[in-house]
């Protein structure tokens, strides 16, 4: 009975001495397959939400078309006298290269003069141009040569289109264009200041103002 104690407490001895020692051993691996390992808080993830603005292709501009000249062809008619015609011209935003140059030299010969005086020089142009003896357009007229004392080499000098004076120039050549009035010198083709003495000769029509006109 003491033997079978014996061994009995051997046995346990031994198996308390073994679990020890497999518990020093294994300790590691075990721990590392079976408790939870700590890990390290990653950042929460954060989704911003912007509106995303992409450049939008430039439409290229189109180009600003200068405006027509406006066509004058149509004569007001109805007036009682030739300041009445004169108000009742239109006033166009942009004349056409040939009634610019109508325009011009009525302004630059003869702005401070009456308007009949104004009408004569213009339709003076008008005649020139109608003759076939002269350039067949009014800047022909105006820039030929030694004709007119304003021009310099193929240009006039700056207007100040916001004179009355140029209002006026702008309809008497309109008046002088559709030739909607006669002027007091009606078929002259030439003329000069009254303080010079060509000794032209031609057929003398009439002087108007500060201007003597022939045929």
């Amino acid at each position: 009975m003491r033997k079978k104690l014996k061994l009995a407490s051997g046995l346990a001895v031994a198996g308390s001495m073994l679990t020890a020692v497999m518990a020093t051993n294994g300790s590691g691996a075990l721990a590392e397959d079976i408790a939870p390992v700590a890990k390290a808080e990653e950042a929460p993830v954060r989704f911003v939400s912007e509106a995303v603005i992409q450049a939008v292709p430039e439409t290229p501009a189109e180009p600003v078309a200068e405006p027509e000249p406006e066509i004058l062809d149509e004569p007001v008619t109805g007036a009682q006298s030739l300041r009445e015609l004169v108000a009742m011209q239109p006033q166009p935003g942009k004349l056409s290269r040939d009634m610019h140059c109508l325009a011009g030299a009525i302004y630059f010969e003869s702005r401070g003069e009456s308007l009949a005086g104004q009408l004569a020089v213009g339709r003076v142009i008008v005649e020139r141009a109608d003759s076939g003896r002269f350039p067949n357009s009014y800047c022909g007229v105006v820039y030929q040569r030694s004709q007119f004392s304003f021009v310099r080499g193929k240009s006039m000098p700056s207007i100040k289109k916001g004179s009355q004076a140029w209002k006026n120039a702008v309809a008497m050549a309109q008046i002088a264009h559709h030739g909607s009035w006669d002027s007091p010198a009606e078929g002259a083709l030439f003329f000069h200041a009254t303080y010079v003495s060509p000794n032209w000769r031609l057929t003398r029509l009439a002087r108007v103002d500060k201007h003597v006109f022939y045929r």
